[in-house]
């Protein structure tokens, strides 16, 4: 799968820098579509999980003996993500100009529902990806999936396991942090834990805080100021692992990736602040594409369109635009075969 031909991402000089890569982004995406929302139980029935759907077109109800054949584009976010996230509405819109269907699949806890259960946002949880993919394939014949950050991670690491077993017939990963280790201590930088900690772990902390747990958690929880600490604490038994090392090393999709059949392509950039090792072509099947840049953040990609840039884009009022990610992994799924499917 190495003849993928992409466009490559090149900013100015001036936007280089990994951090405004990795902040601006969010200022410069287009308005969020209007999703069509259905909920429906997790894999252990336990917590209610949001599909926001933008559809191309109508589809059959849900009682239909018929499988709908346009494509179905999912995307499994990153922590914290939702279908309002920056990403997800740049892949969203580019998707429906392709005339594809396009839905994010959240993760439990996300997208404005509160998890039931004991379990919440798992990085390694392949058997939730394959219950969501099983779930959709109910109605769509042909499913291809995004995966951002630790949803990045999640779907790279069943490319892996499942092998031809795989439900979705490709798939890209975006910004994917594949070896969990590294990329913890990656976070314990100093920019990176001053700048981002805060952002990602205050939430996960209200959330863990809001359910069901002992007076020694909270006071356990309360007391954390680093994500792998909260993971160790609350994340790593709540989700049966022995520690935060047993589950990043049990959850990374690295030593998976050599499994995979079918195509993939991964995409993170050199700069990235989070990410920590990256896989190489040593480390993957030849199922498996990687574009590694030189620039570009942490989901970031942020392009600006000079007076000299003719090419049409989506973003009509700002010469900025986040759409470089969504384009590439468009060409992407055309290159294996998506486009040939009516």
């Amino acid at each position: 799968m190495n003849n993928f031909i992409y466009n490559e991402f090149k900013p100015p000089f001036w936007l280089t820098n990994p951090h405004l890569q990795s902040i601006l982004p969010k200022f410069f995406a287009p308005k969020t579509p209007t999703y069509r929302r259905i909920v429906k139980k997790d894999s252990l029935a336990e917590s209610d999980i949001a599909y926001d759907f933008y559809d191309a077109h109508p589809v059959a109800s849900s009682t239909s003996e018929i499988l709908e054949q346009t494509p179905l584009i999912v995307l499994f976010h990153g922590m914290e993500g939702s279908s309002d996230s920056h990403y997800a509405r740049a892949l969203a819109h580019q998707m429906h100009a392709q005339g594809w269907h396009f839905v994010v699949a959240h993760f439990r806890s996300c997208g404005g529902i509160p998890a039931s259960g004991r379990v919440f946002y798992n990085a390694g949880d392949t058997a939730e990806v394959h219950h969501t993919l099983q779930s959709l394939a109910q109605n769509y014949g042909n499913i291809y999936a995004v995966g951002v950050s630790l949803g990045g991670n999640a779907l790279a690491k069943y490319m892996g396991e499942y092998g031809d077993k795989a439900l979705c017939l490709g798939a890209a990963v975006i910004s994917a942090p594949v070896d969990m280790s590294s990329a913890a201590i990656t976070m314990h930088s100093f920019l990176s834990h001053r700048i981002y900690t805060p952002y990602l772990l205050n939430p996960i902390i209200k959330k863990a805080l809001a359910n069901e747990i002992s007076a020694e958690e909270i006071a356990s929880i309360k007391a954390v100021n680093r994500i792998s600490d909260f993971d160790d604490i609350f994340t790593a038994p709540r989700h049966g692992y022995r520690s935060n090392n047993d589950y990043y090393y049990s959850s990374s999709a690295l030593p998976h990736l050599r499994n995979v059949t079918r195509p993939l392509l991964l995409i993170s950039a050199k700069d990235d602040p989070f990410i920590g090792f990256t896989a190489t072509a040593n480390d993957v099947s030849d199922s498996v594409t990687i574009i590694e840049t030189a620039h570009g953040g942490h989901i970031g990609y942020l392009r600006y369109r000079s007076d000299k840039d003719k090419s049409p884009h989506l973003y009509k009022k700002s010469r900025f635009d986040i759409n470089w990610v969504p384009e590439t992994v468009s060409a992407y799924f055309n290159y294996i075969g998506v486009a040939s499917i009516k």
